[in-house]
């Protein structure tokens, strides 16, 4: 019963339409929200470009894909550009290895005044800040 409801092509073809569905979803979410993550663009032409895409969603859409297709890829590569300078910068502060020699001798200055460490510490560690 189940198969002479659905046939071969039919069960593909409503899978694709899904997948298609989806897709659409995924690409006006992409283009909204390019729209508002463009700095380039005043108020009133975001308000327009988003009216726009309510009015006539489709051709709204490969209309901005068209006009601004370009810019989206701008603005994707230095959101991962930018990412990627938080990560490196959380990375080096992390691990310590943002410090410079100057930093470490006048860290290692103070752990001397405070007694924490002694003076052969603080040779045999200085010299090791220096060398790196």
């Amino acid at each position: 019963m189940l198969a002479a409801t659905f046939g071969t092509g039919q069960v593909f073809l409503e899978m694709l339409y899904f997948f298609l569905f989806v897709i659409w979803i995924w690409l006006l979410i992409g283009v909204f929200a390019d729209i508002f993550r463009s700095r380039d663009l005043s108020g009133w032409a975001k308000a327009l470009w988003s009216i726009f895409i309510i009015v006539v969603p489709f051709f709204g859409v490969f209309v901005y894909l068209i006009a601004r297709g370009h810019k989206m890829g701008e603005h994707a590569m230095e959101a991962a550009q930018a990412q990627d300078a938080a990560q490196r910068a959380y990375i080096q502060q992390a691990a310590g290895a943002g410090t410079s020699t100057a930093d470490e001798l006048a860290r290692l200055a103070d752990l001397k005044s405070k007694g924490v460490i002694d003076e052969a510490e603080f040779q045999q560690l200085k010299s090791k800040a220096i060398a790196t």
